[in-house]
């Protein structure tokens, strides 16, 4: 028969899994023989049956808990429910991965209205007693009856105000029951039955709700956040209670061996005397630091040392503990790895190598790739934040802190930017190509519309700069440059705001920021990635600032230059315009003559910033109606410029109108239908080449030809690239390597990889196309709906965030058996916004790609993310 419960003597560490992170570790440290209040642990495997059975607790795992309840009675000594001899529990949750407020707890549970006056004759201390049931009946009725805790402070609150008391220790015994006696009255009010006396109903239906918060809002936006599958389930430990408010000689703390801020090798933490769990945290009183432990309880606090520097030598790691002392003994009530920052998580890694206690390969392994955005972007000053109250939020879509004033329009921002304004913050419904330029010269964007993927996320990434999207609490009037925040309170051009890229926060006015420091500890690391990883790490870039910015942060290459991009700058658009409209290929050659000096001179910067380093450059993607303007006054003024009629340009706007642009004439299909193009970019690309290898470098070009499904379609736009790249090689007299590849982004060109790679000397995923084609839904789009899928559980991850490796994967999978079947040699990478995604890096490396490729501030994040993937791989290689 399976066993569904397990006392804390019978587990251990490695049973996380089954036990939850807070249970084997409980069990761990009983087993250290450290003083833990004794329980039991009910595993993630009952919670997973209690969802598959309909959210119900079978009787089989009702009558474990029960007779393991029992066992802990024996070994405690005292009788749950007794009131001569009352055994009180707490009740806690604990998933494998640490999720720490995610999900809920109940203390002092077994307390009734008889229980509660036999405790407080056998402790001879009646306040504790009843400042223990009013906690209960609190807890209880929020986690488990769900019944509004605002309710119950309020109560609190009118007593402490009746009698004059400031804090809740000075509460007496006669003012607790009267605390008791509303509470109960509010609870009947509230749910029309009296407050529950049975404690095996208490315990019950206390389990049910630990299991329940599992599927809690919050929890799931926090397993979503952090890659935890949602069919882990949830441990739940019933444990011994003891009191931390029994007076003042009792008391309560959370400590952690190292500082989690800065990582300084000390004890930190903080504990209140005559106080329980929550009160701590919960800001009503002001807890001391652990350091003032010594001076109250000297015995206490050298035993808490000693037991400190065990738990971190056991686990080889910083340790957060949880400790109650209960008339003046230690117990010690959790342990585990600490959260920490991502300053802290470096020098911890780093001097744990330096003690001896860690590895380089496990210092690695205990840095969060994602954390690293921390260290690479602005943050606010911390006590500016403290205090400063959001005026609205949106998505965090790219990391950093940003403060300045208010513009509009993209083009109002380079106005200002030029004029020396140095802190521009570009508010937008949604940002186009066409913003690029404001979006470049601004310190945030904020855009009301769009989700994490959306045009302004991708970009603001890309270039590292603060992004809040999506921000459905403003509204946004562009036309007459103004938006309201979610008071109501109004912002014109000009006003101060700040963004928090990192959680989507909106600031009214202007908080002061401060650059990251890169610190030894993080080169170290790094240098220790470096050694160990052995995915390659390109960038994302189109500019050579863009590309030295990813040189600075380890990027070992281009793997996507949108040459598009090029384009939008005022000097370009006139002339690619100009190609746009022509009606001739006498006129478009003209037209793109322009552009080729320009083309030519973009990718020359490219080249020398990458020092020799493989650059793909992406032919022309996007379809041609997002170089011309859409409104009518914006046309005119266009045609004006351009010696043409309001009428024909507007006909010409009307004929490239797609119904679904990203599936229409786009990518190859322009070069199929405009040879004229692919030569042009393909002359750009060799003649830049040969004048840097010139100069004594040894550049190998990669072009890449996009949006291919189809084979011939690939051959036909490859022999123009090779007809016009082998003619200036010639003309130049020069010898110059060159290799044509594609993008794969189109199922059927997954499908198809083995004949694709007939013609493409390497494949680069671009999983963002591949996603939305496979899915069949635009990422611009999906956050209409997506919201509803993660609370229905029916996705649990943004599938444009995290690579869905069970369907995209599986193509991706497919693409590189099939390609090296036909090429054994074919170069294969990763160019989506997945590049910079440590889950989707790990399969990057498992699936035999060479290299992933993101945007330059995510560079460090792939580098410890590919390394991390290496270890894990070995480690399963080595488990086999």
């Amino acid at each position: 028969m399976k066993k569904y419960v397990y006392l804390f003597s019978e587990g251990n560490a490695s049973m996380k899994n089954l036990l939850g992170g807070k249970g084997a570790n409980l069990a761990e440290m009983t087993g250290l023989g450290l003083p833990v209040p004794r329980g039991f642990t009910v595993t993630t495997e009952a919670c997973t049956k209690y969802y598959d059975d309909g959210k119900v607790v079978s009787k089989e795992i009702e009558e474990e808990i029960y007779a393991m309840m029992a066992k802990t009675e024996e070994i405690v000594g005292k009788k749950f429910g007794d009131p001569s001899n009352p055994f009180l529990v707490s009740v806690r949750s604990g998933a494998r991965a640490s999720m720490p407020g995610m999900m809920d707890t109940i203390l002092n549970l077994g307390l009734n209205d008889t229980v509660v006056e036999g405790l407080a004759k056998l402790t001879d201390n009646e306040r504790f007693a009843y400042d223990s049931y009013r906690r209960f009946i609190q807890m209880f009725s929020d986690v488990v009856m769900e019944v509004e805790k605002p309710k119950f402070e309020k109560i609190l609150d009118a007593v402490k105000e009746e009698n004059n008391a400031h804090f809740d220790t000075d509460l007496t015994a006669v003012n607790l029951k009267e605390v008791v006696k509303r509470y109960k009255e509010l609870f009947k009010k509230e749910k029309g039955f009296d407050f529950p006396q049975e404690p095996k109903i208490q315990l019950l239906e206390a389990v049910k709700a630990v299991f329940r918060s599992w599927d809690n809002p919050r929890a799931i936006v926090y397993r979503r956040l952090n890659d935890i599958p949602g069919d882990w389930g949830t441990a739940v430990n019933v444990q011994e209670m003891v009191y931390g408010n029994m007076g003042n000689d009792s008391g309560t703390g959370v400590a952690f061996t190292r500082n989690p801020s800065t990582g300084e090798k000390k004890l930190y933490g903080e504990f209140l005397m005559n106080a329980q769990g929550e009160d701590v945290v919960a800001g009503i009183r002001t807890p001391q630091s652990i350091d003032q432990l010594k001076e109250i309880n000297p015995d206490a606090y050298n035993q808490f040392i000693n037991i400190a520097d065990t738990l971190e030598k056991h686990y080889r790691d910083m340790q957060d503990m949880e400790f109650t002392i209960e008339k003046g003994k230690l117990f010690m009530l959790q342990t585990r790895n600490g959260k920490r920052t991502a300053a802290a998580a470096l020098k911890i890694a780093v001097d744990l190598v330096a003690e001896g206690m860690a590895t380089k390969d496990e210092a690695v392994m205990k840095v969060d790739p994602k954390q690293l955005d921390a260290l690479l972007h602005p943050n606010f000053e911390p006590k500016a934040l403290k205090a400063a109250v959001p005026v609205a939020k949106g998505l965090p879509a790219s990391p950093g802190a940003a403060t300045g004033k208010v513009y509009f329009e993209a083009d109002d921002a380079v106005n200002a930017f030029k004029a020396g304004e140095k802190n521009v913050i570009l508010v937008r419904l949604e940002t186009s190509p066409e913003d690029i330029e404001g979006m470049h010269v601004s310190q945030g964007i904020l855009t009301g519309r769009g989700g994490m993927t959306s045009h302004a996320a991708v970009v603001a990434r890309g270039m590292g700069t603060c992004c809040v999207a999506g921000c459905g609490e403003i509204k946004i009037n562009e036309e007459e440059r103004y938006f309201l925040d979610k008071n109501g309170k109004k912002y014109v051009e000009g006003d101060w705001i700040s963004l928090d890229g990192s959680t989507g926060n909106v600031y009214g006015d202007k908080l002061p920021t401060v650059e990251p420091q890169m610190t030894g500890d993080f080169a170290k690391l790094m240098g220790w990635a470096d050694e160990i990883r052995t995915l390659k790490v390109r960038t994302n870039a189109d500019t050579p600032h863009d590309a030295k910015q990813a040189m600075e942060f380890g990027a070992e290459g281009i793997g996507l230059c949108r040459t598009e991009h090029m384009f939008f700058e005022a000097d370009r658009i006139p002339a690619m315009r100009e190609m746009i409209v022509a009606r001739t290929e006498e006129q478009r050659r003209k037209a793109l003559d322009k552009l080729l000096p320009m083309q030519r001179s973009d990718f020359e910067g490219l080249f020398t910033e990458m020092k020799g380093y493989p650059v793909t450059i992406r032919f022309l993607d996007p379809p041609l109606h997002e170089f011309l303007p859409q409104a009518d006054e914006d046309i005119a003024a266009l045609a004006k410029e351009m010696g043409l009629t309001f009428e024909d340009l507007k006909g010409i706007v009307a004929d490239l109108h797609e119904f679904n642009p990203m599936m229409g004439h786009r990518g190859c299909r322009l070069a199929v239908t405009y040879p004229e193009i692919a030569e042009m970019q393909t002359r750009a690309v060799i003649e830049a080449a040969i004048n840097v290898n010139r100069k004594g470098m040894n550049v190998v070009p990669e072009i890449m030809i996009p949006l291919v499904g189809e084979i011939k379609e690939l051959k036909y736009v490859k022999d123009v690239v090779v007809k016009t790249a082998d003619e200036v090689i010639k003309n130049a007299g020069v010898k110059l390597e060159y290799k044509v590849g594609t993008m794969i982004e189109i199922p059927r060109a997954a499908l198809t990889a083995d004949d694709i790679a007939k013609e493409a000397e390497f494949f680069s995923f671009g999983t963002n196309d591949l996603t939305q084609m496979t899915f069949g839904f635009s990422r611009d789009d999906a956050g209409k709906f997506l919201d509803e899928y993660y609370n229905k559980k029916i996705y649990e991850s943004d599938p444009f965030a995290r690579l869905d490796q069970t369907g995209v994967g599986k193509l991706v999978e497919m693409s590189v058996k099939l390609g090296k079947q036909t090429r054994p040699d074919i170069k294969l990478g990763i160019c989506g916004e997945h590049g910079g995604d440590p889950s989707s890096v790990e399969f990057c490396h498992r699936v035999g790609l060479n290299y992933v490729s993101c945007s330059p501030f995510r560079v460090p994040i792939a580098r410890l993310a590919a390394a991390q993937a290496a270890i894990r791989k070995e480690g399963d290689l080595g488990q086999k």
